[in-house]
C-alpha cells in the first residue's frame, strides 16, 4: 500500500494547527502528517504533542530550534519522509489557505496523470485568489509570470507552497545545493525537477488568504524569490543544474 505524508511547517499557529490536523484526518483518503515546528512561542508544538496518542502512528512532530526557514523545515521533512519510506510526501499549509480536500486531487494528478511533481496553482485557470488585497493579487500574478519568463518553465505558478512530489524526484535531487530558504525555494524546487526531467502538472485550485493567525510574508523572502531568479536562469545556461543531481 503507497504510502502518502503531508508536511506541514508551522511557526506560531496555535489558532490553525489542530484544526488542519482534524481536517486532514476526516478526509475519505489516507494521509499521515508531519508537522515541523520551529520553537514556536506561542505553543504550536505542544498542541500537536497532545494530539499524537490520539491519531497514534500518523501524526509526527519534529522540533526544531527558532525560525531557521522554509526551505530548510521542507528539506528537513523530505529527508525524514524519505527514511520513513512515503511513496508521495505533500507541501501544506497549516492556515487553511489551501483546501485539505484538494489533496486528493494533488494525489490523483500523480497517479492518473502521470506527474512526478503535482502543483495546485493559482494561476492556471485564471486568477483563483480569495482575501487578497488587489495590490498582492497583482504582485504574486506578475512575479509568477516574471520567474516563468526568466527562467522558461512551463509552470504557471512557480512560487505554490501546495505540492505533491513522488519520491523519486526528491530521491533525485541533491539538497545541499538548494539555497533559497523562503519562497524562492518553491521556485528553485519546480525549476530544478523540471530540468531534471520530471513531468509537472499543474492542478487549478481556490488559494483563501488565512483567517486566523499572522502571516510569515516579508520583504526579505520577496526579494530572495525575485533576485534568486536571475542566478537560477545563469547558473542554468552554463550547466549548474549538474550540480543538483545525487
Amino acid at each position: 500500500m503507497e504510502k502518502r505524508i503531508i508536511i506541514i511547517p508551522t511557526y506560531n499557529e496555535k489558532e490553525n494547527i489542530e484544526k488542519i490536523i482534524r481536517y486532514v484526518f476526516s478526509l475519505p483518503d489516507a494521509f499521515d502528517i508531519l508537522v515541523i515546528d520551529d520553537g514556536s512561542p506561542d505553543g504550536t508544538a505542544a498542541i500537536v504533542k497532545k494530539l499524537m496518542p490520539e491519531f497514534d502512528t500518523h501524526l509526527f512532530l519534529e522540533e526544531r530550534k527558532g525560525k531557521l526557514g522554509l526551505g530548510t523545515a521542507y528539506i528537513h521533512g523530505f529527508n525524514w519522509s524519505i527514511r520513513n519510506n512515503y511513496d508521495y510526501i505533500f507541501e501544506m499549509d497549516a492556515d487553511f489557505s489551501h483546501n485539505p480536500q484538494d489533496l486528493i486531487r494533488l494525489y490523483q494528478a500523480c497517479k492518473e496523470q502521470d506527474a512526478d511533481l503535482a502543483v495546485g496553482s493559482r494561476y492556471c485557470n485564471g486568477v483563483n485568489v480569495v482575501n487578497w488585497p488587489m495590490s498582492r493579487i497583482l504582485t504574486s500574478y506578475y512575479g509568477s509570470m516574471y520567474v516563468r519568463t526568466v527562467l522558461r518553465t512551463p509552470v504557471r505558478d512557480n512560487t505554490a507552497g501546495f505540492v505533491c512530489y513522488s519520491r523519486k524526484v526528491l530521491e533525485a535531487i541533491n539538497f545541499d545545493r538548494i539555497k533559497h530558504i523562503g519562497y524562492g525555494f518553491q521556485i528553485e524546487m519546480k525549476f530544478v525537477a523540471w530540468k531534471l526531467g520530471f513531468k509537472i502538472v499543474e492542478v487549478p485550485i481556490v488559494f483563501t488568504d488565512r483567517q486566523e493567525g499572522t502571516s510569515k510574508m516579508s520583504k526579505g523572502i520577496f526579494k530572495e524569490a525575485i533576485f534568486g531568479v536571475i542566478k537560477l536562469r545563469t547558473s542554468a545556461l552554463f550547466g549548474g543544474i549538474k550540480r543538483y543531481k545525487k
